[in-house]
């Protein structure tokens, strides 16, 4: 199995679009950040249970193209059960990668599979827009996507 693998990618991302993980936010328990996309019209809410500095549960809901979508389920997945500091090396990895700047794939799970979508200037913020919110959500402030 090889995310390199143009295919495979896309299927996993179609994967994560129609059967997205971690989607919809309960109302009791959870902090949650809603950014906006507003060039192409992705709106999208993360939400966190938090136990200290453990990520109990982290979910999304909101609307977007395939590529949003996909990217907030696989965060929720990959983030789920980690620390702050875990998660926040996570989404960190994960900006370096759509910046093109050296990274470490290993850290990244299903979301290395949007790799490619770095070289697609406009979806960039598709990709990254739940990435930003969950930034927030853990303290980091910053890359707001509201433009």
């Amino acid at each position: 199995m090889s995310y390199s693998d143009d295919n495979f990618a896309k299927e996993l991302i179609l994967d994560h679009y129609q059967d997205p993980r971690g989607k919809g936010i309960p109302k009791e328990g959870y902090e949650t950040v809603t950014l906006k996309n507003v060039s192409c019209g992705d709106i999208i809410s993360v939400g966190a249970k938090k136990d200290n500095e453990i990520i109990e549960d982290i979910r999304h809901e909101g609307t977007g193209c395939s590529i949003c979508c996909a990217s907030a389920s696989m965060m929720c997945e990959l983030l789920k059960g980690k620390s702050t500091t875990e998660a926040l090396k996570s989404a960190h990895e994960f900006s370096k990668m759509m910046t093109r700047q050296k990274f470490d794939p290993e850290i990244l799970g299903d979301a290395y599979a949007l790799e490619g979508i770095n070289k697609l200037l406009p979806r960039i913020k598709c990709a990254t827009l739940a990435w930003n919110a969950a930034k927030q959500l853990l303290g980091e402030q910053g890359d707001q996507c509201d433009e």
